[in-house]
C-alpha cells in the first residue's frame, strides 16, 4: 500500500513539475510505470493528467499575477516577447490551450492564458481535454492499444 502511494506521489509531482517550466519529463514515467503493470492504467492516467493539470493552473496563476512585476528590470521576460505572445493568444484565443500538451511552446502558453486573464473554468476545461488526451495516447501506444508492439 505504502508503495503504491509512494508510485502515485512520484507521478504527481513529476507531472506537475512537467507542467511548469521546469525540464522534467512525465511522460517516461508514466510509460515506465504502465510497463510495470502493477498499477491499473485508468489511476495511472489519472494521476498524471491531474498533476499536469494542476501544474498549468499555477502557471495560469503566476500569468494572473505577472504583470506587476512588467516593468522590473529583473523580470525575465522582454517587453517585446510579452506582448508578442499575448497578441497570438488574442488572435487564436482560448483554443490555442488545446496546444497545452505540446512540449516547449505548452507551458509558456498556459502562463499567457493567465496574463490574458482566461477565465479559469474555461482554462481548466481546455486544459484538463488537452493532457488527458495525450495521457491517453501514451497509455495505448504504451499498453499496444494503437497498433505498437508489446514484448
Amino acid at each position: 500500500m505504502l508503495e503504491s502511494l509512494a508510485l502515485y506521489f512520484s507521478l504527481f509531482i513529476t507531472a506537475f513539475g512537467a507542467a511548469s517550466l521546469l525540464p522534467l519529463q512525465s511522460e517516461a514515467l508514466l510509460a515506465g510505470l504502465l510497463v510495470l503493470g502493477s498499477q491499473p492504467a485508468w489511476a495511472l492516467v489519472a494521476v498524471a493528467t491531474t498533476g499536469n493539470v494542476m501544474g498549468s493552473m499555477l502557471n495560469w496563476l503566476l500569468g494572473r499575477y505577472i504583470e506587476r512585476w512588467r516593468q522590473h528590470r529583473w523580470f525575465p521576460v522582454g517587453e517585446g516577447t510579452l506582448q508578442r505572445a499575448q497578441r497570438t493568444y488574442h488572435r487564436y484565443g482560448r483554443w490555442s490551450l488545446l496546444l497545452s500538451w505540446m512540449p516547449i511552446i505548452g507551458d509558456p502558453l498556459t502562463v499567457v492564458a493567465g496574463i490574458m486573464r482566461e477565465p479559469l473554468w474555461s482554462f481548466t476545461l481546455i486544459v484538463l481535454i488537452a493532457k488527458l488526451g495525450r495521457y491517453l495516447v501514451l497509455a495505448a501506444i504504451t499498453l499496444g492499444f494503437l497498433g505498437g508492439c508489446r514484448t
